[in-house]
């Protein structure tokens, strides 16, 4: 493959070795500058559920951008972020009253982490400091949220500037339920690690637990089981802790609902959320809190001492919220639960007793694929084998983006490819996904 810009003068993610470069979208579909056409079957990362060409969202840029581009928060509101801000509470789990608008996914665990601070400070508990996270988590990569995350890999090269965050288990059954253990007690058994941490560091030094409802690319799309995250809510409320929900990825319509934690049956003291929000045509995220949280605050010093430059973006705003109107008028959460069901079935179908397919999971339009080098004994590959990245290249070889990592396990062993393909994707787009998919593995493991 071959960039139509060289020498590039810019610092990419990856230094080595060059990218197609993408000139166009057509819905489902992004295009390179030879014209090949690629179907994104990740959604970049969970991004672009309304694909990349709606003509609505084009046009509402260019009317916003007209009216009002940007006003500074500390001199003005503005109507998109106060329009967006009633529309998400009013559909958000009972409780949940309040907006704070960013820029992505990490600024708005980074927004939470600090908030769950100044919230304890406010309440007269400033010994309240600790935030208690699970193994295989991700949840950005600022240095608050980076500490939060329990992805080892990501984790490592920053490691000596990190705060020193605890974490507990993930909830990952493929892997972590024993024989002869039922689902309910295992996820019984992980969640009271939660109290077990809890009751180590000291209850009193305690201020919030953050995990993903569905954990994303860092484990492949793992829910937790039945009845986990309502006995993490009950620890949480025995103890006075708050609970961060994490869906930053896995939200606004992903799994199938608007919020991942409706399919828990828990309301968190905060949500973070962001990708989906805005479809990918601009960059938005949000911190979600309680009455509660916010009361506090207002009743208190009257600010949250935090703050970004871009909070609030008019033109984002505007943007996120004509991309959940259309979301909401297009039905388009209950097309994510039947084509999620289509998706489910395919690769089921396609990979049920694949030999190297471990494990088959997800919800909604949030599926995975672990890859296993015994099914029996569920032994990952070797990583020097580099099974993800090349699945990825075989994949874009076939036109078909989807999102392979590494580190499933433990951040070191362990290959899962990531599926997250645009909400309007239709029933011949996901047989093309999942035949293009089998090409890819079959080309990288010879099955």
């Amino acid at each position: 493959m071959t960039t139509s810009i060289s020498p590039t003068k810019v610092f990419h993610r990856h230094t080595i070795g060059t990218m197609p470069t993408a000139v166009a979208g057509d819905g489902c579909y992004l295009i390179d500058q030879d014209g090949k056409r690629y179907l994104d079957g990740s959604s970049g990362a969970a991004v672009s559920c309304l694909g990349h060409s709606n003509s609505e969202i084009i046009e509402t840029i260019k009317t916003q951008a007209e009216t009002l581009a940007f006003a500074h928060t500390s001199f003005f509101t503005n109507e998109p972020m106060e329009r967006l801000a009633n529309f998400l509470t009013e559909r958000a789990p009972k409780g949940i009253d309040s907006v704070y608008f960013v820029s992505g996914g990490s600024e708005a665990v980074e927004a939470a982490i600090k908030l769950a601070r100044q919230y304890f400070v406010e309440i007269g508990k400033p010994e309240r400091h600790r935030v208690i996270a699970r193994l295989q988590s991700y949840h950005g990569n600022t240095v608050g949220a980076l500490s939060a995350g329990g992805n080892l890999w990501r984790r490592a090269m920053f490691d000596p500037i990190l705060v020193p965050f605890s974490h507990i288990s993930a909830c990952y059954e493929y892997r972590g339920r024993r024989e002869g253990e039922s689902v309910d007690a295992y996820g019984l058994r992980v969640a009271n690690e939660l109290e077990t941490e809890i009751l180590r560091v000291g209850p009193d030094s305690v201020a919030a637990f953050i995990a993903e409802p569905v954990v994303g690319a860092t484990m492949g799309c793992v829910p937790a089981v039945t009845g986990y995250f309502k006995r993490i809510r009950e620890i949480c409320d025995k103890y006075g802790v708050l609970l961060i929900l994490d869906e930053v990825m896995c939200g606004m319509g992903r799994v199938g609902s608007l919020f991942a934690c409706e399919q828990e049956g828990v309301t968190p003291d905060m949500i973070t959320i962001a990708k989906g929000l805005g479809a990918g045509y601009q960059p938005i995220g949000a911190l979600m809190v309680t009455d509660t949280i916010f009361s506090t605050i207002q009743n208190g010093t009257g600010f949250f001492q935090h703050g970004h430059t871009y909070m609030g973006h008019a033109l984002a705003c505007a943007v996120a919220l004509k991309a959940q109107e259309i979301i909401e008028r297009d039905q388009l959460i209950a097309r994510v639960q039947t084509a999620g069901n289509r998706l489910s079935s395919r690769l089921n179908d396609q990979f049920g007793t694949h030999p190297y397919i471990g494990d088959i999971r997800g919800r909604g339009l949030f599926m995975a694929l672990e890859l296993v080098q015994d099914r029996d004994t569920k032994t990952p590959f070797d990583p020097s084998l580099k099974v993800n990245a090349k699945i990825k290249k075989a994949a874009m070889a076939e036109g078909l983006m989807c999102y392979p990592m590494g580190g499933t396990l433990d951040g070191k062993l362990g290959d899962h490819v990531m599926l997250a393909p645009p909400f309007i994707i239709t029933n011949d787009q996901i047989d093309e996904l999942v035949s293009k998919l089998a090409t890819a593995i079959r080309t990288v493991v010879g099955h």
